[in-house]
């Protein structure tokens, strides 16, 4: 079987989406050949099997008009070169071309997870023969066809080093910088500990998109309006390579998310050895209580920082033990082969 996978990024130096090329490498081992439409192509090694075709933004060659004509001609170009296609997180992507894929009789499946949604999400979703989630509070699990997937982590590069030395009271936050992530909940907690005299640093890693810069200044802004910028530094996006790094010289890892998008960072820290803060609903069941807290409520990180601030490293290895199990079944390896298996029915 020949698949198509539609995506918006092939380049291992993304820091966001750089996650993106080890998944290709895990679907290439089920198929006998894979063709690659990416919006952006950068740095990767793939497959012989696997085979790009770029709309060119790498390049700054297009506008918004043409690389939908692109995308249109090389779906058409290509069409008997796969039998089924796998979208990754846009839907957009399906808005354009999901009736050419319907007519060609192929197959549609959607990878897309986020709490928020749209009809239009909904028209896409219509045009799959499936839907994948990690999720159950994500906006497209409300689907009859939706199957719920592990978060796909590379446990060979997320894991213990027990070479590297974790910074005493460190604290990280990393994600892109954008409302939906809602950082500024941290910097309020990160506010309250200081007024209370709790020993920290905490590092912020992210950048945010254009449209998001004005917020990112703010968040800046609020950071020394509180006094704080002493306590606090941030620091650009880094590539997703650099990242295990990071989780493994910090003892804390706060994901202040929402719950519907169960970031894979999550994970991705609990297998590297730092305590993992969340509020995300799907974790109430694989967490320790003390690491959970009420979501939307800086005052109650806060007082769950300050708790595990003042754990032993006996004490929070252990505590760490239940979501360090669960990141291992999160696994690539295991999202490849599940997948596989999904795309084929």
């Amino acid at each position: 079987m020949t698949l198509l996978i539609v995506a918006q990024v092939v380049d291992t130096q993304d820091p966001v989406l750089g996650f993106f090329v080890r998944w290709i490498e895990e679907l290439a081992k089920h198929f006998e050949r894979i063709e690659v439409i990416c919006l952006k192509e950068g740095t990767h090694a793939l497959p012989a099997n696997v085979r790009m075709h770029s709309l060119g933004k790498e390049r700054g060659s297009g506008t918004r008009f043409k690389y939908i004509v692109r995308f249109k001609m090389l779906a058409w170009k290509l069409r008997n070169d796969y039998d089924v296609v796998f979208v990754h997180m846009n839907q957009e992507y399906l808005l354009i071309a999901g009736w050419l894929w319907k007519f060609l009789g192929k197959r549609v499946y959607l990878w897309r997870n986020h709490y928020a949604g749209s009809l239009l999400t909904d028209v896409a979703a219509a045009l799959c023969t499936k839907v994948f989630c990690t999720s159950k509070y994500s906006y497209t699990a409300k689907y009859e066809k939706t199957v719920i997937m592990p978060v796909g982590i590379d446990i060979g590069r997320f894991s213990l080093d027990s070479h590297t030395v974790r910074m005493t009271h460190s604290i990280l936050f990393l994600a892109r910088v954008s409302p939906s992530k809602r950082p500024e909940l941290l910097i309020e907690a990160l506010a309250t500990l200081t007024r209370d005299n709790v020993e920290f640093t905490a590092s912020f890693v992210g950048s945010p998109l254009p449209k998001d810069e004005a917020y990112f200044l703010g968040l800046k802004e609020r950071v020394r309006v509180l006094g704080i910028e002493n306590r606090i530094t941030f620091h650009p996006a880094v590539p997703n390579d650099e990242t295990p790094h990071l989780y493994r010289t910090h003892e804390i890892f706060v994901n202040t998310s929402p719950s519907g998008m169960l970031d894979k960072t999550i994970f991705e820290a609990a297998a590297c050895g730092a305590s993992v803060l969340a509020s995300n609903k799907d974790l109430h069941a694989s967490i320790e209580p003390e690491f959970l807290f009420a979501e939307g409520n800086s005052d109650d990180l806060a007082q769950h920082l300050k708790h595990v601030l003042l754990l032993s490293e006996s004490e929070r290895t252990a505590k760490n033990a239940a979501l360090s199990t669960l990141a291992l079944s999160q696994s690539v390896e295991n999202l490849g082969s599940k997948l596989a298996a999904a795309l084929r029915v």
